[in-house]
């Protein structure tokens, strides 16, 4: 049997004690972590009394006296680690920067958030600003909201199919163009229809909210909204919008399940369709079975009551909060047409998932 060399018996283990100090306690490394923490703070400060960034100013504060405290006082996660049965201080350094990290991003995404809102809502007051008030001289009326998004193509055409009055109401026709860069608003001018037009892209929920409040400016007795594509046939809005006038229900939506489905929409979107109107009805008893028709009449005095946030997935959010509120719902079937020019603007990518999100946050809200 051969022997290993005497040298490597030899060869001292390592210290797992001193591996865990090694490199940290260095006056180098102290040194230029001092440096680092002061030129956070330095640059924390500078944006400050620059930009009065109060939340930058205190994250780098934050950031600064994290970096101080590894350099100068680096036993105080000798502490921690034995507290948290943790042997080596570079692994709880590392579990405190993460917790940092983590936390830092939240705050970088709720600002996002917050940001995103005060956009969305400066420039749905610039929409509503150039609404005109109509003068109808106290007599019913309905504010007929259509978000259109890059649909020059069908536009008019939905537009000039809408009567002038239905049940005693005068129409009050009203084109959300919500950031469209085609001709949208050009084909729209000719008409009788209002049409205001969003600086950026909202969303079709962004542009439905920009509908409502200009229909409750005009105090409208009933708000329905339709698509801009065409496949909302407009000689049936009476039937939409007789229960309301018979004070029958509050919210009117059309379901192409009980009445005409020709949408030709593929086999996954109508799985989906089903699977999202069954959640809802478990979580809500709204008893409807097509819970993303957008064809749909709200009293307008009921607006006001409802909380609504969503830019894109409105459908749900519009029902769920129409259930909290009280409002009476009822379904008449309805057609869904082939649309009849251009393409759908529903994502392909994370729609489920944004439904889904949708849905539980409003439920839970």
């Amino acid at each position: 049997m051969i022997s290993p060399p005497e040298s490597i018996i030899n060869i001292p283990l390592l210290d797992p004690a001193a591996l865990a100090g090694s490199g940290l306690d260095s006056p180098e490394l102290t040194g230029l972590l001092i440096l680092l923490a002061i030129g956070i703070a330095l640059w924390g400060f500078e944006r400050y009394r620059t930009k009065f960034s109060k939340g930058e100013f205190i994250v780098a504060l934050l950031l600064s006296a994290g970096v101080f405290v590894i350099g100068v006082f680096p036993d105080v996660f000798d502490l921690l680690g034995s507290a948290l049965k943790i042997d080596r201080r570079p692994l709880t350094i590392s579990l405190v920067v993460n917790i940092a990290m983590v936390f830092l991003l939240l705050h970088l995404l709720a600002r996002t958030r917050a940001n995103q809102l005060s956009m969305a809502e400066l420039t749905r007051n610039l929409a509503i600003e150039q609404a005109s008030d109509v003068d109808e001289e106290n007599e019913p009326t309905v504010c007929i909201v259509i978000p259109a998004y890059n649909e020059a193509e069908s536009i008019k055409g939905v537009v000039d199919a809408l009567p002038d009055s239905i049940h005693g109401h005068t129409l009050m026709p009203l084109v959300v163009s919500d950031g469209s860069t085609d001709s949208t608003v050009a084909r729209i001018e000719p008409t009788e229809a209002m049409v205001v037009n969003h600086p950026i892209n909202q969303g079709q929920g962004g542009a439905i909210r920009t509908g409502f409040a200009i229909a409750q400016q005009n105090d409208a007795d009933i708000v329905v909204t339709m698509d801009a594509d065409g496949q909302h046939p407009a000689d049936q809005l009476d039937d939409l919008l007789e229960p309301i006038v018979n004070d029958e229900a509050d919210y009117v939506i059309g379901s192409r399940y009980t009445g005409v489905d020709e949408s030709q929409n593929g086999v996954a979107r109508q799985t989906g369709i089903r699977v999202f109107t069954v959640l809802i009805n478990a979580m809500t008893k709204a008893g409807i079975t097509d819970c993303t028709n957008g064809f749909r009449a709200i009293r307008c005095s009921m607006l006001g009551d409802m909380t609504l946030s969503e830019e894109r997935f409105s459908a749900p959010e519009l029902l769920i909060e129409a259930r909290k509120n009280g409002l009476r719902i009822t379904e008449v079937p309805i057609t869904i047409a082939q649309r009849e020019a251009g393409q759908t603007k529903k994502p392909k990518l994370g729609y489920a998932l944004g439904l889904t999100r949708t849905i539980l946050v409003t439920w839970i809200r």
